[in-house]
This record gives structure tokens, C-alpha cells and sequence, in this order.
């Protein structure tokens, strides 16, 4: 069970929001527990490799190589993840502006199945964005949680379809079923690729919205940026571009 003064913030040196700080328990919580394809202890250790990978010489080399293909050798690691999982976890952390579909297509012919990705993706962008936010502050890292007992759900949605991405993805027309929550945006309007870049594994899109939704904005917010702003639509797309390109965001 996770401690009861996770992400107190009560040393930090600036006022941190509640919601904020619900998130980030929130998004803890759901790390330590079975996922729909990895063991709560393998979500976890996906979360320690994601962090393993700032110290890791390989990754480090590779970030500075004027190609990451051009640098071979082992990662940093522990035992606890098969050897794809561990690369791709890795170079998302650490290197995520420079993947590409043949490093993708190698890691399905090494074992990995594209839904363990997606899920192993879902982790790592919810870690380093916690830690980065702390980073950020000055404030310590939060210890990552002890993981849960359990079982998968192993479920695989089955409106999932072959498209543009390199996995299958939920359409963009709405569907009915355990998945209709996805589709939050009023109306006919498609579900934004944004959101259905994992869907594959819609628990992790849920966990990535609540995460945005305290950090950034909210999808139904995101389609009112107009409204009581003191930054209009340009300025605003104008910033979050620059922000992207800053932090070398692959989408």
C-alpha cells in the first residue's frame, strides 16, 4: 500500500496545488498495481528503469552520438525485464525525439509484444513526468511504491485497428462499450489522436488523462482554449510547440 505521506510536498519551498498532488497519488497508485498486461512488480520495474536510465552510460552515449544506431553495448539494468522491455524503456526515457519504426519492428521481433509497449510506454511517460515536475522544483524524488499482488486483465480491446501508427489504435469514430469514456469530447468529433496514440491499452490513457488534466489542461478544456484566457489560441499553440521541440516530444 502506498504511504500515507506520498507526495505531501510538505518541504517544498513553493505552494503546490491539491489536485496536483491527487494526480501524482493517483498515478502512483495505479504503478504499483497489476496493469493489463505487466505485474504490479513489473510496472514497477519499468518505473526504476525509466529513472536507471538518467545514470546509464549507454543511454548517455547514445544521446550524444550524432546517431543512436551508430552506439552499441548494455544498458544499465536490473533483471527484472526481459532485455527489449528494458531498451525500450530506455530509449524512450532518455532518447524518445530520435525512435523509429525499424527500432520499433525489432523489439516485436525480439519478443515484445506491441501491447507490453504500449503499456511499458504508459509508465514511462507517467514517471518521467512526475519526476521532471519534481526536478523542476528542487524537491526530491518520490519513492517509488511497493508493487501490488494481482494478475493482469490482459484485455485487448477489440475495436483496436491496424492504421498510420505503429500499433493498432481505437478508431476515431466513436464505439460503445467499456471504452466510450475515451470519447469525452461533446458531439461527433473524433477522438484526438493525441489520446488514441495508446489506446491499445486504455487504462493507460485514462491514467495519462487525470496526469494532463492536473498538469496541463483537459481534453474538454483543450477544445475551449479560447475562452477567459489571457493567452489566446496562437499564443498559446505558439508556446506548447516551443515547449515540444524543448523537450524533443516524439508526437
Amino acid at each position: 500500500m502506498m504511504p500515507a505521506e506520498a507526495f505531501s510536498f510538505a518541504d517544498s519551498p513553493y505552494p503546490i496545488r491539491d489536485d496536483l498532488a491527487a494526480a501524482f497519488r493517483t498515478s502512483w497508485q495505479r504503478l504499483s498495481a497489476p496493469g493489463t498486461w505487466w505485474s504490479g512488480a513489473e510496472r514497477v520495474a519499468i518505473a526504476e528503469e525509466a529513472r536507471r536510465s538518467v545514470s546509464c552510460a549507454l543511454c548517455r552515449t547514445r544521446s550524444a552520438a550524432l546517431s543512436p544506431h551508430a552506439v552499441s553495448g548494455e544498458h544499465e539494468a536490473s533483471d527484472a525485464l526481459p532485455a527489449t522491455a528494458v531498451d525500450a524503456v530506455h530509449r524512450i526515457a532518455s532518447d524518445p525525439a530520435r525512435l523509429t519504426r525499424s527500432w520499433f519492428e525489432k523489439l516485436l521481433a525480439g519478443g515484445l509484444a506491441d501491447t507490453h509497449y504500449v503499456e511499458a510506454l504508459g509508465v514511462t511517460v507517467s514517471l518521467v513526468s512526475i519526476d521532471a515536475f519534481h526536478r523542476a522544483l528542487g524537491l526530491p524524488l518520490e519513492p517509488l511504491p511497493p508493487p501490488e499482488p494481482g494478475e493482469p486483465s490482459r484485455r485487448r480491446p477489440p475495436e483496436a485497428e491496424p492504421g498510420t501508427a505503429w500499433v493498432p489504435l481505437l478508431p476515431a469514430r466513436r464505439i460503445d462499450g467499456p471504452d466510450a469514456d475515451l470519447y469525452i469530447a461533446p458531439g461527433p468529433a473524433p477522438l484526438p489522436n493525441v489520446i488514441r496514440a495508446m489506446s491499445l491499452v486504455p487504462d493507460e490513457v485514462r491514467n495519462l488523462l487525470t496526469l494532463s488534466g492536473a498538469m496541463y489542461l483537459g481534453p474538454v478544456q483543450m477544445l475551449q482554449l479560447e475562452t477567459n484566457r489571457a493567452l489566446d489560441r496562437a499564443q498559446i499553440e505558439l508556446v506548447a510547440g516551443r515547449v515540444s521541440a524543448l523537450r524533443e516530444c516524439f508526437y
